[in-house]
């Protein structure tokens, strides 16, 4: 058996049909600021009857709602695309959708005394190669119980921010997995308002398991051994956690 494994494998590069590594997604995380009730009222619709089927359409398989737990008044979208091309061009194919203008055509032409949001920032990210594309949370708990965690990581310089990022592809990413994380994806910040930068998205079922799972990290000898490499010290500045809640209609 030994034997016919390995002359298959002589034979699939011989031929050139080995399976290439996948590519690295890009992401792009727009975080809305609103206020009050009726600006969130309507982007919810917005998001939910408009943008996301319109995103559909446009070969995005699905895209992530989440609001804040702590800051109410965020909303985080997640639409996770193929190429920087598929994201540039994401608003011309928007623009000439007819059905997505119609559907969002009140948060489209919000009036000015009525915005439909009071701002959003947007950040652009790369998939790291050691998870390069994202994963659906494996919760099976109802979407107004679970808690997500969106984790940002600065450094104090672009070689050390570099360091950290292969410290997660060497070995941290197995680490949550191990630890049933439920990760939905590691990515390197390449556009945004703190750099350098990296993030992720980790799940659990309720707060009480997210805090068991971190302290099983910390403990966790994996862990104990890699925090402890000589080439993984001082690549870290600052650490900030956001809790969020994934609305009904996320579809991640």
């Amino acid at each position: 058996m030994k034997k016919l494994l390995t002359s298959l494998i002589f034979f699939l590069v011989a031929a050139g049909l080995t399976m290439a590594a996948p590519k690295s997604e890009f992401y792009e995380l727009r975080i809305y600021h609103v206020k009050g009730s009726e600006q969130l009222s309507r982007l919810d619709t917005y998001l939910k009857n408009a943008y996301i089927p319109a995103a559909h359409r446009a070969g995005i398989k699905a895209v992530g709602v989440f609001r804040g737990i702590e800051a109410d008044s965020l909303v985080y979208v997640f639409t996770p695309l193929k190429s920087l091309d598929q994201l540039t061009k994401l608003p011309q194919v928007l623009a000439k959708d007819q059905a997505y203008l119609s559907a969002g055509k009140e948060y489209i032409e919000s009036a000015f005394k009525a915005p439909a949001y009071q701002r959003y920032e947007t950040v652009v990210l790369e998939a790291f190669s050691g998870m390069p594309q994202y994963q659906k949370s494996g919760l099976s708990v109802p979407m107004n119980q679970r808690v997500y965690e969106l984790r940002s990581y600065e450094s104090p310089s672009e070689k050390r921010y570099l360091n950290k990022v292969e410290m997660f592809n060497k070995g941290e990413i197995d680490i949550f997995k191990k630890l049933d994380f439920n990760p939905v994806f590691f990515a390197k910040v390449i556009a945004g308002s703190h750099m350098p930068n990296l993030m992720y998205m980790i799940t659990y079922p309720d707060r009480a398991t997210r805090d068991a799972r971190w302290k099983a990290f910390g403990s966790d000898p994996d862990w104990t051994k890699m925090k402890g490499m000589p080439e993984y010290q001082d690549n870290m500045t600052k650490a900030l956690a956001t809790f969020l809640r994934p609305m009904e209609y996320s579809e991640i």
